[in-house]
């Protein structure tokens, strides 16, 4: 890659040691259960060190209904944007591995918001959010509710895709988090079917875009691609998706959906092995609407602490194997993540 083509990390996970217990998912023997902080990140990137980073929300402990009733429910996603605004203002407290230097890095970040709760609930939160952020809330660029985990039909209530309509109409991005290899065909199905009813007779310059974390999370177990029902329906939900301008895809998470066994290859193996889903992604979406991100610190499970630059050596091969010229290259890097949540650089 060439050295002058800045990169932005399109999807970083970061909390100090001192919050670990309001993260949802995270039992004391989960190798993430250690501070990850920029002081880490930092060390993780150092090889090839990216120009900044887009925070996205990391799953804090919450309760829709207490949320909505009293706000109560909000507590440790609101303790997450505090936490971002001395990030991004350079005032860190004691031990908890940014610094002062480190506030340019965080070029966006994208808080947890409760769409089920609907528009009044929504329109409090982000107020209180605001408020929480303030001098950091020009970073925040939108809002994700992790969707792979959640029961089917979540998404397609209608409060929910209020909520949606609602992010457009405020110039606020929605951060999509799904997974086709645990839940299948069906959950990728609600989603072109959200889109359809988040975007259905909204103003085109109103419409929500949606950020495509992981990949939709395939299944890179698949050996045989041809005959796979898994890969075939993948490949239809990519093409689907595509169709729609607002959305843009991530590249990321690969690591996760992989047998252990790849994960431990050199980068070039494991692009191999990858090709028939990057080759569709490429074609679907094109430079300009694809951007590289690492989900870090979550790519170094069963990798290790190399698992940063094995991803970026990754996507620096689909770039060759792509024939991308230098600046189809500068939107895979950056320019399309800066373009997608629109980042003045």
């Amino acid at each position: 890659m060439a050295a002058d083509i800045p990169i932005i990390d399109a999807h970083v996970h970061l909390y100090p040691e001192s919050e670990i217990s309001t993260l949802a998912w995270c039992s004391p023997d989960n190798p993430l259960a250690k501070q990850q902080s920029v002081e880490e990140y930092k060390a993780a990137s150092a090889s090839s060190p990216p120009r900044g980073f887009i925070f996205v929300e990391t799953d804090r402990k919450n309760d829709l209904d207490t949320g909505a009733e009293d706000g109560s429910g909000w507590e440790g996603p609101l303790m997450e944007v505090a936490w971002l605004k001395r990030v991004v203002t350079g005032q860190p407290k004691a031990n908890e591995g940014h610094a002062e230097g480190d506030a340019s890095l965080c070029a966006a970040y994208i808080p947890w918001a409760p769409l089920p709760s609907g528009c009044d609930a929504m329109e409090k939160y982000i107020e209180l959010v605001k408020r929480e952020a303030g001098e950091s809330w020009p970073k925040v660029r939108g809002f994700r509710y992790l969707l792979q985990d959640k029961p089917d039909g979540t998404m397609l209530q209608d409060d929910f895709i209020e909520s949606l309509k609602l992010l457009g109409r405020r110039g606020f991005v929605f951060e999509l988090g799904v997974d086709q290899h645990r839940r299948g065909r069906a959950q990728l199905e609600e989603v072109v079917e959200m889109i359809d009813r988040a975007h259905e007779g909204v103003p085109e310059d109103e419409k929500v875009t949606f950020m495509i974390n992981h990949m939709c999370k395939p299944d890179l177990e698949v050996y045989n691609t041809h005959t796979s029902t898994s890969f075939i329906a993948w490949r239809t939900a990519i093409f689907t998706l595509s169709k729609c301008s607002h959305t843009y895809m991530k590249l990321s998470g690969g690591f996760s959906e992989m047998p252990q066994s790849l994960k431990q290859r050199p980068a070039e193996e494991i692009f191999e092995a990858l090709v028939p889903w990057l080759t569709i992604i490429v074609a679907a979406f094109g430079a300009d609407r694809i951007m590289f991100a690492s989900d870090w610190p979550v790519c170094t499970v069963g990798v290790g602490d190399g698992a940063w630059e094995k991803w970026r050596k990754i996507v620096e091969r689909l770039c060759w194997m792509a024939s991308f010229n230098d600046e189809q290259k500068k939107m895979i890097w950056g320019g399309t993540a800066l373009k997608a949540y629109g980042i003045k650089s």
